[in-house]
């Protein structure tokens, strides 16, 4: 049995300075107050130009993010190597609104599949497809309305845009993930993710769909996907999540007047996770799953099923998932015991990455118990230092 509160493990990668930052930036996010007044004028007062990104950089942008740059995240990358987990490099950047932008997006994430290609360390590309075309556009594809000739234009640019990042991929062997969003844009990232993974996926997964199963619609769709895959002759690669974007979701159901697509409680979401991770290591042979969890009864599930049906740590069908700052006692207790970790590992420029870490912030104010268990994880382990 995997001991995850074992926090000379999880933590012998940071030195006790960096612990005592993460200890009182986690004090920090434990004040939703806080997080809230964060959210409202931290983009806007950045925005008018007041000197704040230098902070937000030595905080919560140090906490969960690789650099600024992928040649900045190196240093990262290297470090955690060293503990058995691998990374992915995320370039975090999402809601571009114009054809410049998002060529120029398109380019660094070229620049990223390329320079992973040729790191071991790295065993995964990953983008938004928000980072590539207009959140608008996605909305009325999702919605199966009807484009103009100027929106077919578009989507033909999105389409190939991410043919040329699956692609680059795809050359090299080396496979690209696509990242879930809002539930009222992800019909047409399924729809572009469904098409390339047709396209790529023929001998083996080389494009990775992500399904959130705070969603209640989720695990029919992988059920129903996985019917089509086998239909067309093509493998998946999956991701499961539990999903980022709740109170959004939930926020924008009310104001519309529309049934929520959030299950009714986190038994709910947790009971169609592990029935994912399930389903998928029942069908290993035609799905290869990334486990994204911070939850540790989930993480011991699937541990427990790879053990009852002989499946090796080390297969490299099967990764577990965190994020780069979160829940280190899962990522290298797990990679301690020879399992396949990798930590998602966001770069980019601080006042585009702003987004992001605010949901980060969010996520560990609204889950409940994760700011507090990272509190005591490190507060054990900075007292275990001390002798």
């Amino acid at each position: 049995m995997i001991d995850f509160d074992n926090t000379e493990v999880a933590f012998k990668y940071r030195t006790s300075s960096e612990l005592k930052k993460a200890y009182y930036m986690f004090k920090m996010l434990g004040y939703p107050w806080l997080v809230r007044l964060g959210k409202k004028t931290l983009i806007p007062a950045i925005e008018i130009g007041l000197p704040l990104q230098g902070l937000v950089k030595i905080t919560v942008f140090k906490q969960f993010c690789g650099g600024e740059t992928a040649e900045e995240s190196n240093e990262v990358i290297d470090r955690i190597k060293g503990y058995g987990v691998k990374a992915i490099l995320d370039y975090s950047v999402e809601g571009n609104e114009n054809e410049k932008e998002f060529e120029k997006t398109t380019t660094k994430l070229l620049k990223t599949v390329k320079m992973a290609e040729t790191q071991k360390a790295i065993p995964f590309a990953v983008f938004k497809v928000t980072g590539v075309c207009r959140h608008e556009l996605l909305e009325k594809k999702s919605r199966n309305e009807p484009l103009n000739y100027e929106e077919e234009q578009e989507w033909t640019r999105v389409r190939q845009r991410v043919l040329r990042i699956c692609e680059a991929g795809a050359k090299n062997d080396f496979p690209v993930m696509i990242d879930a969003e809002e539930s009222w844009i992800q019909g047409g990232i399924d729809e572009l993710c469904e098409e390339m993974m047709a396209r790529f996926n023929k001998e083996k997964p080389l494009v990775y769909n992500t399904v959130q199963m705070y969603r209640h619609d989720r695990l029919n769709y992988l059920m129903d996907l996985h019917i089509r895959a086998q239909q067309e002759k093509y493998l998946l690669g999956i991701k499961v999540v539990r999903g980022a974007y709740m109170e959004k979701e939930r926020e924008r159901a009310a104001l519309m007047g529309y049934p929520s697509p959030i299950q009714l409680d986190k038994a709910a979401s947790d009971h169609d996770y592990d029935k994912a991770i399930e389903f998928i290591v029942d069908h290993l042979d035609q799905i290869h799953l990334v486990a994204g969890t911070h939850n540790e009864a989930s993480s011991i599930h699937l541990v427990n099923i790879m053990n009852t049906k002989g499946i090796a740590p080390d297969d490299g069908r099967i990764y577990f998932s965190q994020l780069y700052g979160m829940s280190d006692n899962l990522s290298f207790n797990l990679a301690n015991a020879g399992y396949n970790v990798v930590k998602y590992l966001p770069f980019g420029p601080v006042k585009e990455v702003l987004p992001y870490l605010i949901r980060r912030a969010e996520e560990n104010t609204s889950v409940k118990g994760q700011t507090g268990r990272e509190l005591a994880l490190i507060e054990k382990e900075l007292k275990r230092r001390r002798g």
